[in-house]
């Protein structure tokens, strides 16, 4: 495997990545960004600047569906869907043209507010056909500018039902750009968080800060250019109680960034040296795809396998953009053709900043 030269050093932007809002996810904004501009076919209108969800009727709505229908298309700016402590049984679609979105549980603990259903890829639909993978997602998010705090998003699918053998089960599924999820679950097995972009030419940028993230296979994928920092990445068994997976299939496409895991660990109730830190998805067998998964200064246990990447579908991983640096714990390990690592120089340039590409969210 070949690294990517390093590029020329370009003046940083002011110091606010790795500031202590984006360090600990205390008082993060996002910058607000170019709205969409209001045709007279597409009148925009103002929204409740705060639409409040509770299960008991408290509220305004007992759904977040509810909250999110009450939004007008090309709301131009931020509306917070504050939702109550319980758990919400149902599927949930932000669409594309409702941007500025924030989805926020009322109190600091994730686990106060849960977003939960139980489709799978093979779930048959009511109209025929099943959902798909992507369609399987518990919650759904197809607009820029989306802001997720102090909630979780579950898909409870259960593996073990014998009727469906396409198990992929999503709990949240992004395809904007400058996506916010902080203090955030995300709990499945198969194919838990999807993070992804509106297509393959698009930039999709999410920032995950504090997370919880639990699944088995391939659990962490897309083609977003995704941070992942600060996060717990929880590997559990498979439904038959076999311990294996990974962690990371990305999708990226060609001269964008993949996934960047940093200051992170990854750990779970599983066998030693059973699961891959990631493996290349060509999404459809399309070889003009450039997977990248960057893991470092990330604590690792002794679940992960010595030589941590693997091939996928045919595509090697050594022909795509997979290393490490700095990590740390019992599953970690030395450079090798195996192995790569980053140097100190390329380390440089494989920072958080680097990732988000002038999206710079804010205290």
């Amino acid at each position: 495997m070949t690294l990517s030269p390093r590029r020329p050093r370009r003046p940083r932007p002011a110091p606010l990545i790795g500031s202590l809002a984006l360090a600990t996810g205390v008082g993060l904004a996002v910058a607000p960004a170019h709205a969409a501009t209001p045709t007279a076919a597409t009148p925009t209108a103002a929204a409740a600047a705060t639409i409040v969800v509770a299960k008991d009727g408290s509220g305004t709505y007992t759904t977040v569906q509810a909250a999110v229908d009450a939004v007008p298309a090309n709301n131009p700016s931020a509306v917070t869907i504050s939702v109550k402590p319980g758990t919400y049984r149902e599927t949930v679609k932000i669409p594309a043209n409702k941007p500025h979105i924030r989805l926020v549980g009322t109190t600091s603990s994730k686990n106060d507010v849960t977003i939960v259903y139980n489709n799978a890829s093979g779930t048959p639909k009511p109209g025929g056909g099943t959902y798909g993978t992507s369609g399987s997602a518990t919650v759904a998010v197809e607009a820029d500018d989306f802001q997720a705090r102090n909630l979780q998003f579950v898909n409870d699918f259960n593996e073990g039902n014998t009727s469906i053998t396409d198990k992929q089960a999503v709990a949240l599924r992004t395809a904007g750009d400058r996506i916010v999820l902080d203090n955030i679950g995300a709990v499945g097995d198969q194919d838990t968080l999807l993070l992804d972009s509106a297509s393959k030419d698009k930039v999709g940028r999410v920032y995950v800060n504090n997370a919880w993230i639990q699944g088995n296979v391939d659990f962490i994928f897309g083609r977003a250019s995704a941070v992942i920092n600060k996060s717990a990445i929880r590997l559990v068994k498979r439904y038959d109680g076999s311990s294996g997976g990974y962690v990371a299939a990305p999708s990226t496409a060609a001269g964008k960034k993949g996934f960047l895991f940093i200051n992170s660990n990854i750990t779970g109730d599983v066998s030693s040296r059973s699961f891959y830190l990631g493996r290349p998805w060509h999404a459809g067998g399309d070889a003009s795809l450039d997977p990248q998964a960057i893991v470092r200064n990330t604590d690792l246990s002794a679940a992960i396998k010595t030589t941590p990447w693997t091939d996928m579908s045919g595509f090697s991983w050594k022909d795509d953009r997979f290393a490490e640096y700095k990590n740390t714990g019992a599953g970690s390990g030395a450079a090798s053709t195996d192995r790569p690592q980053l140097t100190d120089a390329q380390a440089a340039d494989y920072e958080i900043a680097d990732w988000l590409g002038g999206w710079q969210p804010s205290p």
